[in-house]
């Protein structure tokens, strides 16, 4: 079990931004790990946060050339322990067929066209 706590932050300008907390403020600075596809992700920044102690400000960049159409998912270890701490996902270009959240967008049109239809069958029949 790993022994540290990640918090995300936001996404800006392309940059995934977070903080890792360690257990004890004494452990030595934290081994992150990121992948998207079995494939270590390159650019991470990690920086001692200057205000408290054991406390890490972490930075991913996300590269450029890994968006593409789809849902593009980042995992994120504790390289120590292997651990997943976090994970972040990206959707660009056309919804997905399979993916839930245009599922989602579907059930959710198909409902309001149902309410629709109820509500004018029960106008008409009183």
């Amino acid at each position: 079990m790993s022994d540290l706590v990640l918090t995300r932050n936001r996404i800006l300008a392309g940059v995934w931004e977070g903080t890792v907390t360690c257990a004890n403020p004494d452990d030595p600075e934290p081994q992150i790990v990121v992948t998207h596809q079995d494939v270590p992700v390159t650019g991470l920044i990690i920086a001692p946060d200057k205000d408290q102690p054991g406390r890490y400000l972490l930075a991913i960049p996300i590269p450029v050339e890994l968006l593409t159409d789809g849902v593009q998912t980042f995992l994120i270890f504790d390289g120590a322990t292997g651990q997943r701490l976090d994970s972040f996902a990206i959707v660009t270009g056309e919804p997905l067929e399979d993916d839930i959240r245009a599922e989602v967008d579907l059930l959710r049109s198909e409902l309001d066209m149902l309410k629709k239809a109820f509500r004018r069958h029960c106008l008409e029949t009183s």
